[in-house]
């Protein structure tokens, strides 16, 4: 059977054609600017040359015809119909407390979806714009949401509470929620592949680390604790996102800037993270460069970065009374290999010992940690699509 994994934002949709006997990507692509002047369509058929295809895009509907289009072409496309595409899996941020794993798509779904729209506003509502327009054009093929938080619905209420009036969690669901669960279960799972080991007898802690970043305590194969929390500013520090602070740095900011509390909000979401204590870039890749080449402010945020994440998995290590095994995945954690060389640098009481040489890959599958290491460290690269593709394989078939 074909998935067409779909990930749709307010202006964007990403998508991947997966071939769900041989896990294979048939192909790929991304539809960017939709309802702006300039739109266009990114398509890439496996094994094929990359063609940009600039059209207009006014809904994400004609977004979704253009991506039908491209892969029933006669010259680039990878099936010869319509009707070659068994299932689609959505990609949803938010199913707060109602969705603890994936689900086909109904029209009762769709509104619990909804219903989950003030807990990620810039999200979920883009999300169902895609499942409509899916809908609209598809009638007849069935439909999985795969949700961001689903996974992390198998934390204990005392990991997810926060320490405010219960009234806010019992009257409105202000809760740790946590994101990346797509990835967090993929990779934790791929680690007890590796390691040989079934899932359920290890202690695994999982680094999502990219523009977005967040921590994962998996005991036993299932989310204890995650760095996210009702939202995806909480954790780690992030690209442009500030991660932990004080609450009380929002009112002192807006006194002595004169913001409103959006504003502020703003700023610690799109303008904090790496991008705010460098001041220069969100992208690790240039921090790296930056600090190399003697940049003080650079320095300072590839720091607080390391600090931060080896931070959280010692707090995980307490949470879960041990860890067997730590996993590096997705931009920065797969990549950057000086990153997982200073977050190691404190985990030394651990019995941590990484092999430098091993830890040089890139976008590998890989132990990195040497054979006498207590606590295993891996390199995993995560893949979100397969992850959605095999869910609704599992719900559809």
């Amino acid at each position: 059977m074909n998935i067409l994994v779909i990930n749709c934002g307010s202006s964007s949709l990403k998508f991947q054609l997966i071939n769900s006997d041989t896990e294979a990507v048939l192909a790929k692509g991304l539809c960017e600017r939709i309802g702006i002047e300039g739109s266009n369509l990114v398509y890439q058929p496996t094994g094929g040359e990359k063609e940009t295809l600039e059209a207009p895009m006014p809904t994400h509907t004609q977004a979704i015809q253009m991506v039908i289009d491209a892969l029933i072409n006669e010259k680039t496309g990878v099936i010869s119909s319509l009707e070659e595409i068994g299932a689609v899996g959505h990609r949803v941020v938010h199913g707060g407390e109602k969705f603890a794993s994936s689900t086909v798509i109904t029209d009762e779904v769709i509104k619990a979806i909804e219903e989950c729209s003030d807990l990620a506003p810039l999200h979920n509502p883009a999300n169902l714009i895609g499942i409509n327009a899916c809908k609209e054009l598809m009638p007849n093929v069935p439909m999985v949401a795969v949700f961001d938080t689903a996974f992390h619905q198998t934390m204990p209420d005392y990991a997810y509470l926060y320490g405010i009036p219960y009234k806010y969690y019992e009257n409105y669901k202000v809760r740790r929620y946590g994101f990346h669960g797509t990835s967090h279960m993929f990779v934790s799972q791929r680690a007890g592949a590796v390691l040989n080991k079934p899932v359920e007898e290890l202690k695994t802690i999982v680094c999502h680390l990219g523009n977005g970043a967040s921590v994962t305590a998996v005991k036993y194969g299932k989310s204890v604790d995650t760095s996210m929390g009702l939202t995806p500013l909480e954790g780690v520090l992030m690209g442009t996102r500030s991660g932990d602070l004080d609450p009380a740095v929002l009112e002192f900011i807006a006194k002595k800037e004169n913001l409103s509390l959006s504003e502020v909000m703003n700023i610690l979401n799109k303008k904090s993270g790496l991008l705010g204590v460098s001041e220069s870039s969100s992208d690790y890749r240039d921090i790296t460069s930056g600090a190399a080449n003697g940049d003080y402010k650079s320095k300072k945020a590839k720091e607080v970065f390391a600090y931060r994440v080896a931070k959280y998995i010692g707090a995980y290590t307490a949470a879960m009374n041990g860890v067997d095994c730590i996993v590096f995945t997705a931009g920065v954690g797969e990549n950057a290999a000086s990153a997982r060389t200073e977050i190691c640098e404190y985990l030394g009481y651990l019995g941590i010992t990484v092999d430098e040489s091993k830890n040089a890959i890139r976008g590998e599958e890989i132990v990195i940690s040497t054979e006498d290491s207590k606590v295993k460290v891996l390199v995993i690269p995560t893949n979100e699509e397969l992850a959605i593709a095999r869910d609704t394989l599992a719900l559809v078939k």
